[in-house]
């Protein structure tokens, strides 16, 4: 997988999500009458109302009418449509024009660290939670302040959304790795891992189980497994934060010694891509394929009699995936960051619109009410069961030097190499990285 930024943000490429990027434009000043009416909506926006946000809207509209100004939304190609009602609706409502731009994602987030460190880009830019780190660190992600709504969100969402104590992100879509089963070939879904292998070699099935790895490995799928080991990557601080010196990849010994068992077994190989292993699945020669939301369409197109379940954990504890949550941020150098806030938690915030998106993109959305609604779908019900212990992949700037070794050597261990050894030097190395 190589480094953070090769890995991260699964929610930008449905097909093959391996990055994360966002881009940035210039923006106007609100006139001195809509800083104040706006001033009065960010309060408003801070101090709760109801899912659908409606309330809120209605009791600011008249101040709002005053207003004047724009805002640029960054957004990638498949949400711009979902939001032009809602664009509408805020413009209706404020006077606050929005203009509306298609970002390629793979380029998004270096274009708009560069551009809104000069002060200028965006005004709100969508992206996945593990920019985080990065954009505060460069002084551009400004707190985005949710209030009593945040309780309004998934706790995973608004865990991701957090950067030492501070929330720094309007979160619309939570997903999560699951096992998706061939139901004509598997009937049940399985109870554990080796109940798993045994149900898929029952089948008749080629492999039994599929799941990415590639030459350098893939710890993100991985990641599952090493939990239910008890090996996270990092500890958390008293704030639930996760902290770089607490490193706990130092307790993954036994799941090396397991991962290497499963290797010689033949359950990983390092010769499974990610396009082959949906190329088995979905021709049926797999019975079971773990993966993301982002391949169930190739799957129900193929004409697979889909069923998702939860992870087949190796051991008595539960295999818990990282959670890849999207979301909009606000610019720290925009001129009319009110605004942009009232249009995140008075607008992009409800019920309507998180449905909205969710229909543009089937992904789970971070809104509890929302997620309840989409979850009426067995395929998405999955997803969000499986789902149901995930943690934020580390949003950390120390999670990028982990991710420079964890997957090679996960290889190694699984072509054989000394899983003791390998772990260890796998470790050490991070440490003395992070260390530096």
């Amino acid at each position: 997988m190589g480094s953070m930024t090769a890995r991260t943000c699964y929610l930008h490429n449905e097909r093959h999500p391996m990055s994360t990027k966002i881009r940035a434009r210039k923006h106007s000043l609100l006139k001195t009458s809509a800083v104040a009416a706006l001033t009065a909506l960010a309060l408003t926006a801070c101090g709760g109302g109801n899912s659908s946000g409606r309330e809120d809207k209605t009791d600011s509209t008249s101040a709002a009418k005053a207003g004047s100004g724009s805002l640029t939304v960054w957004v990638d190609a498949e949400r711009v449509s979902a939001l032009t009602p809602v664009v509408k609706d805020y413009e209706s409502a404020t006077g606050v024009k929005v203009k509306v731009v298609s970002k390629s994602t793979d380029k998004a987030k270096d274009d708009f660290i560069q551009q809104a460190s000069n002060a200028s880009g965006p005004d709100v830019v969508m992206g996945a939670h593990d920019w985080v780190g990065e954009l505060v660190k460069n002084g551009i992600a400004a707190p985005v302040e949710l209030g009593d709504k945040s309780s309004d969100f998934s706790d995973v969402a608004i865990k991701a959304s957090t950067y030492e104590s501070k929330n720094y992100m309007l979160p619309y879509a939570v997903e999560n790795l699951a096992l998706l089963r061939n139901a004509d070939l598997v009937k049940e879904a399985p109870k554990s891992f080796d109940d798993m292998i045994a149900a898929g070699k029952d089948s008749g099935a080629e492999y039994p189980f599929v799941v990415q790895q590639g030459k350098e490995g893939d710890p993100y799928h991985l990641y599952p497994f090493q939990t239910a080991f008890g090996a996270p990557v990092f500890g958390t601080d008293e704030n639930g934060d996760y902290d770089a010196t607490q490193l706990e990849l130092g307790k993954g010994g036994d799941f090396a010694t397991w991962l290497g068992s499963q290797g010689k077994a033949g359950n990983f190989s390092t010769e499974i891509t990610g396009d082959i292993a949906s190329d088995k699945f979905t021709k049926g020669d797999a019975a079971f394929w773990l993966t993301g939301p982002w391949n169930v369409k190739v799957a129900q197109d193929a004409g697979i009699n889909l069923s998702v379940d939860p992870i087949a954990s190796p051991t008595d504890q539960p295999a818990v995936p990282f959670a890849g949550v999207k979301g909009f941020f606000v610019n720290e150098h925009s001129k009319n960051k009110l605004a942009a806030t009232d249009f995140l938690v008075n607008y992009m915030g409800t019920q309507e619109t998180q449905t909205r998106l969710f229909k543009s993109s089937a992904v789970l959305p971070a809104l509890t009410a929302s997620a309840d609604e989409a979850a009426s779908d067995p395929v998405i019900a999955g997803f969000q069961k499986a789902g149901e212990k995930a943690v934020p992949m580390p949003a950390i700037p120390e999670m990028g030097t982990v991710f420079e070794s964890w997957g090679v050597s996960q290889a190694a261990i699984i072509n054989g190499k000394d899983p003791a050894k390998t772990w260890k030097a796998l470790v050490d190395k991070v440490t003395k990285a992070i260390a530096k």
